[in-house]
């Protein structure tokens, strides 16, 4: 069973691999062209190409299916000289440390937001609430705080702690793929970039005092693993997160198209990641050989005729 889960998680890193490396390339087109939130929404192409792969390419006759081309390639591994058990033992240790990076992470986050030196950043998955820090009152004004509040309250509407949530249980799963880790880095920064769209859209006279808000608060803010912050912390460039600020809401019809433009890719993400499977044939109806047990009838011996003399 190990090898076949190896197999399948090999599979799902390769299909994920070829899905980020399309949403990296054509993410700073779909900003420019159609705003930050379709750009935030082109990292669901990863989960929907994963998907796609998880379902088996079904042909009438042949080897019985996913499981089955798993274990034949595990084996070409094991004949290599890799052993699957030892290959589950370390991803699992991997595993294991990742969750417990994730928990002292949390931990130290709460421990900072007590004592008032964490946020503003938004806490919890299923019932989210704001962090500020102690000098929240002094280091914005009273049009700051409200606008660092309306950008809090973006992220709770898009349920962003939650993707995030489900960002970091994919990098804990996938510990080993730097690629994976990368993405979710993006991931978040494209994040902030659609909140700070959705609060333009809500506030659009405020885009200058919006952008001379992040110029005040350049500062790395700590942000939970499972949350969203004011700033991001450093992973979020500021040249870039003002420059796309200042660009503007795209024109509803070229929204329309950049709609379009994603349906279009979810499709083909999903279909193609389950085209490009080998397929998987179903097994052949087995042989059954029918043996009939009943004795046979004895026929009576013909009757002879005499013979007429």
């Amino acid at each position: 069973m190990a090898t076949e889960a190896l197999f399948l998680m090999m599979l799902l890193n390769v299909v994920a691999g070829a899905a980020i490396g399309l949403v990296f390339l054509l993410r700073p087109f779909v900003r420019r062209s159609f705003g930050a939130q379709h750009a935030y929404a082109l990292w669901l192409t990863v989960p929907l190409a994963m998907a796609g792969a998880l379902f088996p390419h079904v042909e009438p006759s042949g080897p019985t299916g996913l499981l089955d081309a798993a274990k034949g390639s595990a084996e070409t591994w094991l004949s290599a000289g890799l052993h699957s058990q030892a290959l589950a033992a370390v991803w699992a240790l991997g595993l294991v440390v990742s969750i417990g990076v994730v928990v002292w992470r949390y931990s130290r986050f709460l421990a900072r937001a007590r004592c008032g030196r964490a946020g503003p950043a938004i806490v919890g998955v299923f019932m989210p609430r704001l962090v500020t820090p102690a000098d929240f009152s002094v280091r914005f004004t009273p049009e700051e705080r409200r606008l660092v509040r309306a950008h809090e309250r973006a992220h709770m509407d898009r349920l962003d702690a939650r993707y995030n949530a489900l960002a970091l249980a994919l990098q804990c799963l996938n510990w080993f793929n730097p690629l994976v880790h990368l993405a979710a880095r993006a991931m978040r920064f494209d994040q902030e970039l659609a909140c700070d769209a959705t609060v333009m859209a809500r506030l659009p006279a405020e885009r200058r005092r919006y952008a001379e808000t992040l110029l005040r608060s350049q500062e790395a803010t700590i942000v939970s693993p499972l949350g969203c912050g004011w700033m991001g912390g450093r992973s979020h460039p500021l040249v870039i997160r003002l420059t796309t600020l200042m660009r503007g809401r795209p024109a509803d019809r070229r929204r329309s198209l950049g709609n379009l433009l994603l349906a279009t890719l979810w499709t083909a993400a999903l279909a193609g990641a389950w085209a490009a499977q080998p397929p998987y044939r179903l097994p052949e109806p087995p042989m059954v050989l029918v043996l009939d047990l009943t004795p046979p009838v004895p026929t009576p011996p013909p009757k002879v005729r005499p013979s007429a003399t």
